[in-house]
């Protein structure tokens, strides 16, 4: 069923989703559908949470390599994946971590894009020992909300994504990131 919603979601975006449609799609009767899930919001939910721990996966693939051996490439790790689950993983263009839902999806307590920097602060501390960074998760929270900005306007302006913007992205977060990272510590702490 998550499959089935993924397509749809592509094809007819988040507001025309119905679970008539999902039970079509999918092959299964209407009230297969209501076993599993009480209604769109919940289907679209689980598959949000599917992608993101897939998006999680392939990081600790990606960061398990000996091809990464600064903090940076981690974030260009992160970027990349990001930029090539919008055009492999169906649905995850339209509903991205799940935003276009809800800013909560994820979590009752912090956006969505929280969750995702909460996370890629844990993936950059164990990889590259950043813990000792001064306010790393609101650093990444910055980030993660710009290069999501970021890489919305290149498959806005490309369906394949316009490959300027996302070059310009990964530059301007590598840059912030850079500052914040290697500031010392009474600087990062004036602002």
């Amino acid at each position: 069923m998550l499959d089935a919603c993924a397509e749809l979601v592509d094809e007819v975006g988040y507001e025309g989703l119905t679970t008539t449609l999902l039970a079509e799609r999918a092959e299964v009767a209407i009230g297969s559908v209501y076993q599993f899930f009480p209604d769109k919001r919940a289907i679209v939910q689980a598959l949000t949470l599917r992608t993101m721990e897939s998006y999680l996966q392939r990081l600790d693939e990606r960061f398990s390599s000996d091809d990464l051996t600064h903090w940076w490439d981690g974030v260009d790790a992160a970027i990349d994946e990001y930029i090539s689950m919008h055009r492999t993983v169906p649905g995850f263009r339209t509903l991205h971590f799940g935003d276009v839902v809800d800013l909560h999806l994820l979590d009752d307590q912090r956006d969505n894009n929280g969750v995702i920097a909460e996370q890629l602060a844990r993936v950059l501390t164990e990889r590259f020992g950043l813990a000792g960074v001064p306010d790393l998760r609101f650093h990444l929270e910055v980030a993660v909300e710009a290069a999501d900005a970021l890489i919305k306007l290149a498959f806005r302006r490309r369906a394949d994504g316009d490959e300027r913007v996302l070059v310009e992205a990964k530059a301007l977060i590598r840059e912030y990131l850079h500052r914040q990272v290697n500031a010392p510590t009474e600087i990062v702490h004036q602002g």
